[in-house]
């Protein structure tokens, strides 16, 4: 009988039969990761004269003599009831048909396994991180290695999208497809591989937060200049003469990664006016004016009221260029 003990050899030995097994006899199947050791065991039940253990066609041992120049190849055991050889680090070449063959009775009997070589998969080249301009075109690979044959998947997380294969094609992109896109390689052996690219998608300045404000002359104020944009915008402010604003003792500019703060700490009558916000990075540039305009309080019947035109002192306008 053969006896094939897989990993440490604390599993379950399989006996099958070898009596009177004859060569081209279907042999077992054996499965061992790559990198493990495996002891391939030959039960003997009757007197033996002769027994040797063979790879394909080349003699790994002959009773106790080693023919293998190969030092992971060692003998286990070798009695009158124990053939067995131990494999270390098992490697991918290793694999194939081993035969266990002794003489008995001046009758030859045969066993044969099959020791299968399985590689958990692995990402062995991915894409680096990418940086494209909205409307440009975006290629991603992976390439992935093992036994047997992985599957390659990409997936977007943002909207759970799949795409199977090593190549990913995005053409013209646009700014919401910017995330980090997942390559996910398995082969059933072990857990799947996981690598990430990063996609970033760049984009001049779009200004989205624009309103006209109320003061009261000895009170605070902001004006607010909000812009999206990759890379993030560089702000100015300008006033009504396109003259730059500046910070003094009565206003502060706050500039912050997506918006920029126009703070009025005093309110004075030359404070009120037009302001345009300026917002650019290297792709382009966005402009929007927003009024700054006194509100009167006025007691009317016992309730407070504004004058129309400062309600209807015209809205904030918007322009870009690209």
């Amino acid at each position: 009988c053969i006896c094939v003990r897989l990993r440490d050899c604390l599993g379950v030995c399989a006996w099958p039969s070898v009596h009177g097994a004859e060569f081209g006899h279907l042999p077992d199947n054996i499965t061992v990761l790559e990198g493990e050791s495996i002891i391939l065991r030959c039960k003997i039940d009757e007197e033996v004269t002769h027994k040797a253990w063979l790879n394909r066609s080349n003699i790994l041992f002959a009773g106790t003599d080693k023919w293998s120049l190969d030092r992971r190849v060692s003998l286990v055991n070798s009695n009158t009831s124990d053939f067995s050889i131990q494999i270390e680090r098992v490697a991918v070449a290793d694999e194939g048909l081993y035969t266990c063959s002794f003489q008995a009775r001046n009758k030859p009997r045969i066993a044969h396994v099959f020791l299968i070589v399985q590689v958990p998969a692995r990402i062995v080249n991915i894409s680096q991180d990418v940086s494209v301009n909205e409307g440009g075109n975006v290629y991603l690979f992976c390439l992935a290695v093992g036994r047997p044959e992985p599957t390659v998947t990409w997936k977007e997380n943002k909207y759970g999208l799949m795409s199977e294969g090593e190549f990913l094609d995005i053409t013209e992109i646009k700014r919401h497809q910017a995330e980090e896109f997942e390559c996910i390689t398995n082969n059933g052996v072990t857990q799947p591989d996981i690598r990430k690219v990063k996609v970033t998608v760049n984009y001049p300045p779009m200004i989205t937060d624009v309103k006209n404000m109320p003061a009261q002359l000895g009170k605070t104020a902001i004006l607010r200049c909000e812009a999206m944009a990759v890379p993030t915008a560089s702000f100015e402010w300008y006033r009504d003469d396109r003259r730059p604003v500046e910070s003094d003792n009565t206003l502060r500019i706050k500039n912050e990664k997506t918006r920029s703060l126009l703070f009025f700490t005093n309110v004075t009558d030359k404070h009120f006016g037009n302001y345009t916000c300026f917002a650019s990075n290297r792709l382009g540039a966005s402009n929007a004016s927003m009024l700054l305009f006194r509100w009167w309080h006025l007691n009317w019947g016992g309730r407070a009221c504004c004058n129309n035109w400062t309600r209807l002192s015209g809205m904030a306008s918007s322009t870009s260029n690209t």
